[in-house]
């Protein structure tokens, strides 16, 4: 229905290696909220993909590792109450998943001193810390 879909570059997913589901959304729908089936599962097979070389594949397994089951990416989408509009809000959230999953690697960090200043600051910080402290605790018995 949606065909295929392109992301950053060259990357096209084909429309056979997304699945859906549909199931009854628990949002807005007035009486139609207990039988229509509006709430859209988008299910893509991220380890199994034709659509990324195997560079690619694994930078998405890497920065998507937390949102993988079994390496299966799944998105929901319930916050209209068309199924057409759930599905169209969960294709454009797997493009932009997706596009910042295949983003290249920024710079490396270049390692760099800490300036005097805030060595200044944060020792005058430690310093007030400690004679707060200090007032908290019960003087010596003499």
């Amino acid at each position: 229905m949606f065909g295929p879909v392109t992301l950053r570059g060259s990357v096209v997913v084909p429309d056979d290696e997304l699945s859906w589901r549909f199931s009854r959304s628990s949002g807005p729908g007035g009486q139609s909220v207990n039988t229509a089936d509006s709430r859209a599962e988008l299910l893509w097979d991220a380890a199994h993909s034709r659509a990324l070389s195997p560079e690619l594949r694994e930078r998405v397994l890497e920065r998507l590792a937390g949102r993988l089951v079994g390496g299966v990416l799944t998105i929901t989408a319930s916050e209209f109450r068309s199924q057409l509009r759930n599905r169209e809000a969960a294709l454009a959230r797997f493009v932009t998943l997706l596009d910042a999953a295949l983003a290249p690697p920024g710079p490396p960090r270049r390692a760099t001193r800490p300036s005097r200043g805030s060595r200044t600051r944060r020792t005058q910080s430690e310093r007030r810390r400690r004679e707060i402290k200090a007032q908290r605790r019960t003087p010596p018995a003499s």
